[in-house]
């Protein structure tokens, strides 16, 4: 059983035949670091599960970069309004080092939903749980302090630290690079 093949069963509860249909709907690729997934203003037609390696997603906004999120493997990653809705792409998706990548382009993806009487309620829970995620993600910005932010990321991802520039980062916990290097220095006594 592949990797991606163990998240769909682990997180949507899918076995059988349907776990097949849908880990086969999925092509294999490599990415290279520095390569980008999709661009600002780009339509996204696709969705990928990261096997290995590390995907920033980012906007720009004239000279400053603001990170939305670093997936790492284990997620997937795309720019779900420009994929679900085919509106221009609001994020730039670049690896931050060479991946491997389970990836879905949308026709597939929309046919997954006439071979799988269940892929609704699938898509449903898919959506609601990067909801989910997207909500506790404002909550930490709203109600924790940046040390706290920092402490939280450095608790659940302390990889990061080693593998992603620190002005990434600070930006993806809303501080800047000069917090970020206080506060990292503070956790390393």
């Amino acid at each position: 059983m592949s990797v991606l093949q163990q998240h769909i069963q682990n997180y949507f509860d899918v076995k059988g035949e349907q776990l097949d249909i849908i880990a086969n709907s999925f092509q294999f690729r490599q990415v290279t670091k520095g390569d980008y997934l999709l661009k600002e203003g780009r339509l996204c037609n696709q969705l990928s599960f990261i096997q290995n390696g590390l995907i920033r997603i980012y906007a720009q906004k004239g000279e400053k970069e603001v990170t939305q999120w670093i997936s790492s493997a284990g997620y997937f990653v795309t720019d779900l309004a420009s994929f679900i809705f085919s509106t221009p792409a609001r994020w730039n998706l670049q690896a931050l080092t060479d991946c491997e990548l389970y990836t879905i382009d949308k026709q597939a993806y929309i046919n997954l939903g006439e071979s799988i009487p269940e892929w609704h309620k699938l898509e449903k829970l898919f959506i609601a749980k990067c909801f989910i995620i997207l909500e506790e993600r404002v909550n930490s910005h709203l109600f924790m302090t940046a040390e706290e932010r920092f402490q939280q990321l450095l608790s659940l991802q302390p990889d990061l630290f080693n593998q992603v520039p620190l002005q990434y980062l600070a930006s993806m916990l809303g501080m800047t690079p000069e917090t970020m290097s206080r506060l990292r220095k503070r956790s390393l006594r």
